[in-house]
C-alpha cells in the first residue's frame, strides 16, 4: 500500500463536492481552517454548485476531481461532504491517475466509494470528518487536530471505552471500511475492498435494523465476515428503534458474527457523529480489545 506524502506548509488542499451539493459557508469555514494550519486551500469551480441534489453534472464534479488529482501542487483532497452522487464518478477515474501522484483523500460516508477506488489502486485515505465539522469546531477541535495529525503523517492510537458486547482478543491486519451501504453496493465490482484478512470499521445512518442485517448477511454469505481479522463497529445513528424482535442494531450485529473468533469493538467513534476520529484507510493496525478498553494501534 502506498501513503502519500506528508503535507507541509504552503502545500494546496483541494476541496471539491464530487456528491450532493453543500452550503458554501461550509465551505469556506473549512477553507480558513486549512489556512489556519498552514496550508493553501483551492475551492474548485463546481464545489458551491446546485444540480438538482447534486453539486453539479457528473462531467463537472468529475472534472473538479480528475484536475485535483493530476495538479502537482495538491497534495490532498478534502470532500466538502457526502450524501449521495459519488458512485457516478468512480468508472471514469483510472487506476493510473491515482498511482502517477498519490493523494490524500479526505471524507466519510458517500465518501467511502473514493476510499474504495483509492485503496484498490494501492493507495491509503483517510475516512474523517468533511467541511461542516471543520467551519463549526474550527482547527483547534480534538478531532480535526487528529485529521492535521493524520495529514502530517502521524499515525494515531487510540483507546475506546468498554462496551458490554465486544468479544475479547487481538488481532493485526489492514485495516479498510466505510459507511456500510456504500461498501455492500460495491461487492463484486473492481472496487470491492472487502478482502480476506482485514480489520473492517462499518458505520451507517438512517438505515433500519433488518436493512443492516441484509447487509450483513450479503458479507456473511460471501464469506467476508468468516475471513475478517477484526470488526470495528463505529456509530449507526438516526434509525428508528421499534424492532419487533427486541434487538438492538449492536446486539444484531453481535449475533450476525458470533459463529467467528475474531476481536469485536462496539460503539467506537466513527460516523456521523461530531466526534468522527480519522480512520487510516489501507494502514496496518493492530486491534485489542481485552480487560475492558479497546486499543486500536497504527502501525
Amino acid at each position: 500500500m502506498v501513503f502519500p506524502k506528508p503535507l507541509t506548509t504552503g502545500d494546496k488542499v483541494a476541496i471539491l463536492s464530487p456528491a450532493s451539493y453543500i452550503d458554501p459557508a461550509r465551505v469556506d469555514g473549512a477553507a480558513k481552517v486549512l489556512g489556519e494550519w498552514g496550508f493553501d486551500p483551492v475551492v474548485c469551480p463546481h464545489c458551491k454548485g446546485v444540480n438538482g441534489s447534486y453539486s453539479g453534472t457528473v462531467e463537472e464534479r468529475l472534472s473538479d476531481l480528475l484536475w485535483a488529482l493530476a495538479e502537482p501542487s495538491v497534495r490532498a483532497i478534502l470532500c466538502s461532504r457526502g450524501g449521495y452522487g459519488t458512485i457516478h464518478l468512480l468508472q471514469h477515474v483510472a487506476p493510473s491517475t491515482l498511482r502517477r501522484d498519490p493523494k490524500w483523500i479526505i471524507g466519510f460516508s458517500d465518501i467511502s466509494a473514493l476510499h474504495a477506488m483509492s485503496i484498490s489502486s494501492g493507495i491509503a485515505s483517510i475516512h474523517a470528518s468533511m467541511a461542516k465539522h471543520l467551519a463549526e469546531h474550527g482547527s483547534k477541535d480534538a478531532c480535526n487536530q487528529l485529521l492535521l495529525n493524520a495529514l502530517q503523517g502521524v499515525l494515531p492510537c487510540y483507546k475506546f471505552p468498554f462496551h458490554p458486547l465486544n468479544r475479547d482478543g487481538e488481532a493485526s491486519g489492514t485495516v479498510v471500511g466505510g459507511n456500510l451501504a456504500v461498501l455492500c453496493g460495491l461487492v463484486s465490482t473492481p472496487y470491492d475492498i472487502l478482502k480476506p484478512g482485514r480489520i473492517l470499521f462499518i458505520e451507517d445512518i438512517a438505515e433500519e435494523i433488518y436493512r443492516v442485517e441484509r447487509m450483513l448477511y450479503t458479507l456473511r454469505l460471501n464469506g467476508t465476515l468468516a475471513n475478517l481479522r477484526g470488526l470495528i463497529v463505529g456509530q449507526f445513528t438516526d434509525y428508528r428503534n421499534h424492532e419487533r424482535n427486541g434487538e438492538t442494531m449492536e446486539h444484531m450485529i453481535r449475533r450476525m458474527v458470533e459463529p467467528f473468533d475474531y476481536p469485536v469493538a462496539m460503539g467506537c467513534p466513527i460516523g456521523h457523529i461530531n466526534g468522527n476520529i480519522p480512520m487510516i484507510e489501507g494502514a496496518r493496525a493492530t486491534l485489542s480489545v481485552a480487560h475492558g478498553t479497546t486499543t486500536l494501534k497504527f502501525i
